[in-house]
């Protein structure tokens, strides 16, 4: 007997314009996407740093795209999350993180006030399938849960990302970060929201799939923007101090150890109006309450020799005793030098303190630092 197939690989919308544009597709998340596009001026480094000094256009069409309607759903949402869904204002966006029983991460998301009774949810790829199953299991009977397969995501980021797209979306210019609203682009009927993974100031555009193609080619004419791979993508997010699910977050793992507790507003701590009534609440809220009690920590670490280190390397004392391991880390193309997000024991998460990371049998020298390792440059009006 052989070994079954493995499931063909889903495409985006964009599919044919990444082959055409020389892309070098890799399996991600159940999808075949651009990890990097060859020619001149392309690869890793090169689509990093145009994203940084530029705009860069993302395929993002792989993550899940959904609507929560119905005079119940801010509430009923709120009850699978730590944060406030209530009090966020109609045109505003906000952070959360889907948590199980045990306080642990199902998948941390981007959710939007489209209206009082309709909030539009953004998951991850990867998870999308598991996250849409457990919303409507747990909220289902309380709101219409929309999931929009015919929607694909696109990401414009950089510095002259505003200026690309307030050529075709006059306005678009006047959002400021995690705020968003409806524009017409080239034709097109976009939801545009101000925010990002890569640490710079852009937008996020959620078109309908037939039309992502019309897009895509209206961006990719403006002279500021370049197609940009999903290996750009992770360079960027991690300079910027952002976590990746399945990597640096994961259902072992809960808000407080993932050093996101700022997603957690006052209201749904200790003491605040709607304290707790989240999953794993008991355990994420003594977390908060007393720091004292975590056994493990997500910190930043920058290697002091030009070594990098990668996801699952251990990490030691400087005298050899285990203390955790990297769960991301690279060469930082902007910040030019190895950089990791990383689990270590609280006694060793104090900035400034030495680690060693084991690199193939040999001891690098790493140092805690405080993230972003490049500062984020949102736009806050």
């Amino acid at each position: 007997m052989s070994a079954p197939a493995a499931a063909p690989l889903l495409t985006t919308p964009l599919n044919a314009l990444h082959i055409e544009l020389g892309a070098r597709m890799v399996p991600f998340a159940g999808y075949s996407m651009p990890v990097q596009y060859q020619g001149p001026g392309m690869g890793l480094m090169a689509e990093h740093l145009h994203t940084r000094q530029a705009a860069g256009l993302f395929d993002v069409s792989h993550m899940g795209q959904l609507r929560l309607v119905g005079p119940d759903a801010a509430a009923a949402f709120e009850s699978l999350m730590p944060v406030d869904v209530i009090d966020l204002p109609v045109g505003k966006q906000r952070y959360g993180l889907l948590l199980n029983d045990a306080g642990g991460i199902i998948d941390d998301l981007m959710f939007f006030r489209v209206a009082q009774d309709e909030i539009f949810v953004i998951v991850n790829g990867a998870c999308k399938v598991g996250d849409i199953a457990h919303i409507q299991a747990r909220i289902g009977q309380r709101c219409r849960v929309i999931p929009m397969p015919d929607h694909a995501l696109l990401a414009l980021q950089g510095p002259q990302a505003a200026t690309a797209l307030a050529r075709l979306a006059s306005g678009v210019e006047k959002l400021v970060f995690m705020t968003g609203g409806n524009f017409a682009i080239a034709g097109c009927d976009c939801f545009v929201t101000r925010s990002g993974y890569t640490g710079e100031d852009g937008f996020e555009i959620s078109v309908p799939a037939a039309q992502a193609d019309t897009l895509a080619r209206a961006l990719l004419a403006q002279p500021e923007v370049k197609p940009i791979g999903l290996g750009a993508r992770n360079s960027l997010r991690l300079e910027a101090g952002l976590c990746l699910y399945g990597n640096d977050l994961d259902t072992t793992t809960t808000p407080v150890e993932a050093a996101i507790g700022w997603a957690m507003q006052k209201v749904r701590r200790t003491g605040g109006a709607r304290a707790g009534g989240f999953p794993g609440a008991d355990k994420v809220l003594a977390q908060l309450d007393n720091p004292a009690s975590l056994t493990r920590k997500r910190v930043g670490l920058v290697a002091l020799e030009r070594v990098p280190v990668r996801e699952h390397t251990e990490l030691q004392t400087t005298g050899g005793q285990k203390i955790g391991e990297v769960t991301s880390g690279l060469l930082g193309p902007s910040f030019d030098k190895p950089i990791a997000l990383a689990y270590v024991d609280p006694q060793h998460a104090a900035v400034g303190t030495r680690v060693h990371a084991i690199v193939r049998g040999k001891a690098v020298p790493m140092e805690v630092c405080a993230t972003p390792f490049v500062p984020t440059r949102y736009y806050r009006g």
